[in-house]
């Protein structure tokens, strides 16, 4: 088996213990119990993305392959510009893949299960609703159709897209000197914090994926929230019994209440 297999689980342990000892935010629910649901909700989700998602992309970007067909094969007949051009149109789709799930109120239903976590750590980066991670197919689908490039590329980017999505939702303090020149370039603790506060005008903003470039060229970014004003979670799904097992995976298909009326206090 590739070396590869094992970096996404070793990324995920390495951030779990690092955020233990060097957390960035203070814990607003019981970790025990979070951890619980998350590993839950995260395991229907990945039995998805294992017998959907990647075998649909695998399919279509192996069609698309041997018909030569996507916009990495038009931008250039050179191997290697053909890779860098489907590595970086995959992470922009992915922004804007992101951005639809906020902004269409069908798809914003099942995404907002992943905001709803009153705490964001690294076991939130594996918190999807399974309808989300089904759906999100057609959009694997299309993607890799009209991108095209090789297999190798597509691996290559969801391994480093895998690895900086535990790393951006994980809870670890990094110095700040160091994150603000890794956000240069990718997307970091601190900037995603922002994206998952309760504030509309917070979580309406850094959507990008991988490369955080992307809300800068958009006007997407905000990188002046301190961590320690940022309040995580959706106000209208903050009742503790909002985050059982049983209300993430039934909240999509109930009445939506007001996202950003504060339902703890209602």
């Amino acid at each position: 088996m590739s070396p590869a297999f094992y970096i996404v689980p070793f990324a995920f342990v390495a951030l779990f213990a690092l955020e233990r000892l060097f957390p960035l935010r203070k814990r607003k629910a019981r970790f025990a119990q979070r951890l619980l649901v998350n590993a839950i909700v995260s395991a229907l989700a990945i039995i998805v993305a294992a017998i959907v998602v990647r075998p649909v992309a695998m399919r279509v970007l192996g069609w698309a392959g041997e018909n030569e067909w996507g916009l990495a094969t038009l931008l250039s007949k050179n191997a290697t510009a053909q890779a860098i051009a489907a590595f970086l149109l995959m992470d922009l789709s992915f922004y804007y893949w992101h951005r639809a799930n906020h902004v269409w109120p069908m798809l914003w239903r099942f995404h907002n299960a992943h905001h709803i976590d009153p705490d964001l750590d690294v076991t939130t980066a594996v918190r999807f609703h399974f309808v989300e991670i089904a759906y999100s197919a057609a959009f694997r689908a299309v993607e890799v159709a009209l991108i095209g490039g090789s297999a190798a590329v597509f691996i290559a980017y969801e391994i480093v897209f895998q690895l900086n999505t535990l790393f951006q939702h994980s809870n670890v303090r990094l110095p700040e000197r160091l994150e603000r020149a890794l956000n240069v370039v990718i997307v970091t603790p601190r900037m995603h914090g922002i994206h998952h506060s309760k504030r509309f005008d917070e979580v309406n903003s850094n959507w990008s994926s991988v490369f955080s470039f992307w809300d800068r060229l958009h006007g997407t970014l905000r990188l002046d929230v301190p961590q320690d004003a940022i309040d995580i979670g959706i106000a209208g799904y903050a009742r503790p019994a909002d985050n059982s097992v049983a209300s993430v995976i039934a909240m999509p298909f109930r009445r939506q209440r007001d996202y950003w009326r504060d339902s703890a206090t209602a």
